[in-house]
């Protein structure tokens, strides 16, 4: 999902990071509402990091990192798993790939649109309906969450300085259709993890209800 240096345009990015302040600013008054959650999304920043950090594949205009995007929202809540997205793509960008910085709000704006779309519309269903999580359920989160990622790539490329063919977008787009099969079980051994010592009080701090 990160787009390579040299496909969009300055004042596009430009545009980008206004979008991203604007988005996170906006948000960012919950936080300080609950300072528990500033704990919940400097955690999950650091998970993001060492999910991308742990599979990256540069494929054609972008790369295929494994991100656990639906482990960090239902285990820490939609704002410190958004919150995480960005503080994880700025310290990659800091200590492992600084070209990655120039892209930072358009990389930011691929993770968290689609993570606002999933949670308004699947998440929110799931947790009026306090069903159980299962792959099932997992699955399709995932499913719609990646079909968001790869539809914001598409976006940055259609608008880029640079003609990208389709089948460029295409290289990059299925890869993800493998990670949607893994993550969901992923996740759910991750939420069992976080079940198991949800009597723990440093836990039920770190933790939203859901995932415990």
């Amino acid at each position: 999902m990160h787009i390579e240096p040299g496909y969009v345009a300055s004042a596009k990015i430009l545009a980008a990071n206004i979008a991203t302040v604007a988005l996170l600013g906006s948000q960012s008054v919950h936080l300080l509402k609950r300072p528990q959650l500033i704990v919940r999304s400097l955690i999950a920043g650091v998970f993001f990091t060492l999910f991308m950090q742990a599979f990256h594949l540069p494929v054609g205009p972008s790369e295929l990192h494994f991100l656990g995007a639906m482990s960090l929202y239902l285990a820490f809540g939609l704002l410190p798993a958004l919150f995480g997205f960005a503080l994880g793509l700025l310290a990659q960008g800091l200590i492992f790939e600084p070209t990655d910085l120039v892209h930072l709000g358009v990389n930011t704006l691929s993770l968290a649109v689609p993570l606002m779309l999933v949670h308004a519309t699947l998440g929110q269903r799931l947790q009026a309906a306090r069903a159980r999580l299962d792959v099932r359920s997992i699955l399709k989160l995932d499913a719609a969450f990646y079909a968001g990622v790869t539809l914001m790539v598409g976006f940055w490329l259609a608008i880029g300085e640079v003609a990208t063919p389709l089948a460029a977008w295409l290289a990059f787009a299925s890869p993800y259709a493998a990670i949607v099969l893994v993550e969901p079980v992923f996740t759910l051994l991750v939420l069992h993890a976080i079940g198991r010592r949800r009597h723990s009080a440093a836990v039920r701090f770190c933790f939203q209800p859901q995932a415990l």
